[in-house]
């Protein structure tokens, strides 16, 4: 199986079939068919990359490296860690159920559309498996195209604002990440970022470089106060779109920071985590306070996504292991419990053509199996225990322990917050007697919106009920990291 390339598969396979996809034009049953063959075949080439990991093994596995701009010493240099292989399943798996959420819904430009998520996921496939710097950085930018096209083609009224406003915060941050690729190439000779970890930089270079990475992933993530773009863009973006961005997007900037900032610029990352420790709170405190008083589903689900996130960051930075861990398990639980957030409101908007929530109400009485769905992912974005999303955020409030009571005091916040303005949401929009004739003129949801709603619901259940499969391939390589930055010699005092 190792003599498979099957990194290269799960790259090329989407972005192949999208260029298919689009050749198809406009025979939308065709270009469906084929988008979803391509979808579940690019899936089922990452599975392997799991059975097939070695979870006690410390270095990079299924690895692939050939010479590609050679004057620049540019390889395609591909190879997937512990700390990067369950995000190729997500990404993959993500783009399945996005192409059957996008089934009925999407009637114009469809082909376009399909291939727009299939290519896509091929280039974030690359971005998690990516070991030479200038192949991550080409994979990074080239992913902001598909969904810039996505939100500014079939999203919302201000769609072309939205989009631009993606599109500008997310690669004015990346042209700094670019300089930093350019001068590690010359102090190190090469482009490959495993050399880069070993590099020995001054106190000063490291300052300038994680301050680059903050900019460039640091938008990503998004923290706080760079997050403005985010809520816009999801409530301008069709539903697909803002899956991905949640569940995917988002995901990109935190693996940023554990793959470059913190083995490339441990000194600084140990001299400055109390800013990042201090944005990631007001991330969760703060924007879950914003969350409470949205009236639109998709930008209060928006600005919980930037508090969940904000878990995920102060993870990395409380620099222990329980730290780590939890943020990397919260990764993958907020890409199934957000995308599920967002396909349960797009079944409402499909129907409704409203977010608003009171524009809805009494939605049991008409909708019983969607209620029940609905419910459970509500209750993992609140984080109760026995789903996914209690998971990570319970192992970042130990990892915040260890470090300062204050800080975990503060990061617990969320498990009240995010109960109060989910249950808000959720006890308007489906509790009651039917607030209008819209509300009483609801189907239930089809066949196929069940399937797709029933296996995310299925995959919350089973991270929180046994997490041991999510969390065993995470051990040995977060261990690598902490030994190899000696964050776990010199922890970091917070107050």
């Amino acid at each position: 199986m190792t003599d498979i390339p099957l990194l290269s598969l799960a790259i090329w396979i989407p972005i192949l079939g999208g260029v298919l996809v689009l050749a198809i034009g406009s025979n939308d049953r065709l270009a469906r068919g084929v988008a979803l063959l391509t979808a579940v075949f690019g899936f089922a080439v990452t599975i392997p990359l799991y059975t097939g990991f070695d979870p006690t093994f410390n270095g990079m596995q299924f690895v692939e490296k050939r010479p590609w701009i050679d004057y620049f010493k540019i390889n395609y240099y591909l190879g997937i860690d512990g700390l990067s292989v369950w995000f190729l399943l997500l990404n993959s798996f993500i783009t399945v159920i996005v192409v059957l959420a996008g089934w009925e819904s999407i009637k114009s430009r469809v082909s376009q559309y399909m291939a727009a998520f299939l290519i896509m996921s091929g280039l974030m496939n690359g971005i998690f498996s990516a070991l030479d710097g200038m192949l991550f950085y080409i994979f990074f930018e080239a992913s902001l195209i598909p969904l810039y096209l996505i939100i500014g083609i079939w999203g919302g009224p201000n769609r072309v604002y939205a989009a631009f406003k993606f599109f500008l915060f997310t690669l004015a941050g990346s042209l700094l990440m670019l300089l930093v690729l350019i001068y590690l190439r010359n102090v190190s000779g090469n482009f490959e970022i495993l050399e880069w970890h070993g590099t020995k930089l001054s106190m000063g270079v490291q300052t300038l470089m994680f301050f680059a990475f903050l900019a460039a992933f640091g938008v990503k993530v998004p923290m706080w106060p760079v997050h403005t773009w985010l809520p816009d863009a999801h409530v301008e973006a069709p539903t697909g779109g803002s899956v991905v961005l949640a569940a995917i997007a988002l995901k990109l900037g935190a693996y940023g920071f554990v793959r470059f900032a913190l083995p490339i610029v441990p000194d600084a990352c140990r001299e400055y985590s109390w800013l990042i420790v201090a944005l990631s709170l007001i991330a969760v405190v703060y924007i879950g306070f914003v969350a409470l008083v949205q009236t639109d589903m998709k930008k209060l689900v928006a600005y919980s996504s930037i508090s969940h996130m904000g878990f995920v960051t102060l993870g990395f930075f409380l620099q222990n292991k329980l730290g780590i861990e939890g943020a990397l398990i919260q990764m993958i639980s907020h890409g199934f419990v957000s995308g599920a957030m967002f396909l349960c409101i797009g079944v409402l908007y499909d129907r409704v053509h409203s977010r608003q929530i009171a524009d809805y109400g009494g939605v049991v009485n008409t909708m019983p199996k969607f209620a029940v769905f609905f419910m459970l992912f509500a209750m993992a974005n609140c984080g109760l225990p026995g789903t996914s999303g209690f998971i990570g955020e319970f192992t970042v409030i130990l990892g915040a322990m260890q470090n300062s009571f204050w800080v975990a005091f503060l990061a617990a916040t969320t498990l009240i917050l995010g109960a109060a303005y989910t249950l808000w949401m959720y006890k308007r929009v489906v509790f009651g007697a039917v607030a209008n004739n819209k509300v009483a003129a609801l189907q239930d949801i089809s066949r196929r919106e069940f399937l797709f709603l029933a296996v995310l619901a299925l995959c919350v259940l089973a991270m929180g009920l046994y997490p041991f499969p999510f969390t065993e391939v995470m051990h040995t390589s977060v261990d690598e990291l902490l030994n190899h930055v000696a964050l776990s010699k010199f922890p970091v005092a917070l107050p």
